[in-house]
């Protein structure tokens, strides 16, 4: 038996896997380990498939097969050794009801699990075959792991999943309309353009290029009647083509702010003022939230200033420089809470580190509201009572609480 330093995490220890599992699945905020692991990742990902759409030029693969091979070759090596990472560390979250193995295979099969596969696999075959072709087809499976980091991808799928039905429908309608035009102008053209609308197939192909407004120009009507059914193929094509897209476009944004309402409660939730509210009473409160955008080096308060609202991150980063220390608040956190208990000074001086969106409270429009609510003007008086005893909260708007939110130090550490 070999001994082991105390303390020193080994291959077994479940510990090693929960931190594994919580880099590549959680741990995404701003500056964080992960979030440089997920830049690393797509900065492979790019020259990965960058390398692929240049290795199907035959003048600059001649000339550069050599870089274009091994590069491939590590980024393969990479993903390959991502997906067993994410196999082995994925028995380290808490699990309900599932053995090791039901976990591994719930990955292995999932979405992301298949992709993650796929952006290895086949072009691991293709290099051991040396078929180029391939290796270029299969480069470009890579870009789909973007899904895994991109929420504006994941919104649009989780879109045409929400609206599959709708969209089914759709293409329904497509179809039989591309049958009805295509069986019209085969009556009509057949006899006079046996050549181009001779079968019902050949008719088709008319019939799916006027419909989506292509037009190619390879075949068209030149009988007076055709040409009137092609006008009005051509106009119900409009149709056609604008339906789906409204239908998606509705629903992306649908999901946008369905993600975005999700973010803010989940910001507001974490407020300690907040936490014991309901969600009608939470949701009263994000009625009154409003935007505000400062660029990278401005000043959003000044210490001593009046205190009347409180601000929440949704993107970005703030410096805040307090007379003992200085910390940053990135996307997430919140400040100035103590600001909608009672009128104090601004204990700090905020700064955004780069460009910054955030959610501002005024306090005069929180206490109109506790005062149309009891309920929920009685708990802020509670509260109040507790989060005022702090003692960093006694001098100025920020609680003790709220700078420990701090996901990450800054310049060495906090300073003093």
């Amino acid at each position: 038996m070999v001994a082991t330093a105390p303390g020193k995490p080994t291959i077994s220890d479940p510990g090693l896997r929960e931190r594994l599992y919580e880099l590549l699945e959680q741990d995404h905020l701003p500056y964080s380990v992960g979030a440089r692991f997920v830049r690393l990742v797509v900065a492979i990902i790019t020259v990965d498939v960058l390398a692929a759409i240049l290795a199907s030029v035959p003048e600059i693969d001649a000339q550069f097969w050599w870089l274009f091979t091994a590069i491939e070759i590590a980024a393969v090596t990479a993903f390959a050794l991502e997906y067993a990472a994410r196999l082995w560390s994925v028995v380290g979250r808490s699990l309900r009801d599932m053995t090791p193995l039901q976990a591994r295979l719930e990955y292995a099969c999932s979405a992301l699990g298949v992709i993650d596969l796929l952006a290895f696999l086949p072009s691991t075959i293709a290099l051991a075959i040396g078929e180029k072709t391939a290796l270029v087809l299969f480069g470009m499976l890579p870009f789909l792991k973007l899904v895994r980091y991109s929420t504006a991808m994941r919104s649009l799928l989780a879109a045409l999943h929400a609206e599959r039905r709708t969209l089914f429908g759709c293409v329904v309608i497509l179809t039989g309309a591309v049958l009805l035009f295509a069986s019209l102008l085969y009556a009509i053209e057949h006899k006079v353009q046996p050549d181009k609308f001779g079968t019902m197939p050949q008719a088709m192909w008319w019939a799916i290029v006027t419909l989506g407004t292509v037009g190619y120009g390879d075949v068209v009507p030149v009988t007076v009647l055709g040409r009137m059914v092609t006008v009005v193929a051509i106009v119900v094509g409009f149709a056609m083509i604008a339906l789906p897209v409204a239908i998606v476009s509705t629903a992306f944004a649908d999901e946008v702010r369905r993600r975005d309402f999700v973010v803010t409660w989940g910001m507001l939730a974490r407020v300690p003022l907040f936490s014991h509210l309901g969600a009608a009473e939470i949701a009263d409160i994000m009625r009154l939230l409003r935007s505000q955008t400062i660029e990278a080096g401005e000043v959003l308060v000044r210490r001593g200033d009046p205190a009347s609202s409180m601000y929440f991150i949704t993107a970005g980063e703030v410096e805040i420089d307090l007379p003992s220390q200085c910390v940053r608040l990135a996307d997430g956190s919140f400040f100035g809470e103590i600001a909608l208990l009672r009128r104090t000074s601004r204990s700090g001086t905020v700064t955004a580190t780069r460009k910054t969106k955030l959610l501002l409270l005024d306090a005069q429009d929180f206490h109109a509201l506790t005062e149309r609510i009891p309920a929920l003007g009685a708990h802020v008086r509670e509260t109040a009572e507790a989060r005022l005893a702090d003692p960093l909260a006694a001098g100025g708007d920020l609680a003790a609480g709220e700078i420990a939110q701090v996901p990450h130090e800054t310049d060495g550490g906090i300073r003093d």
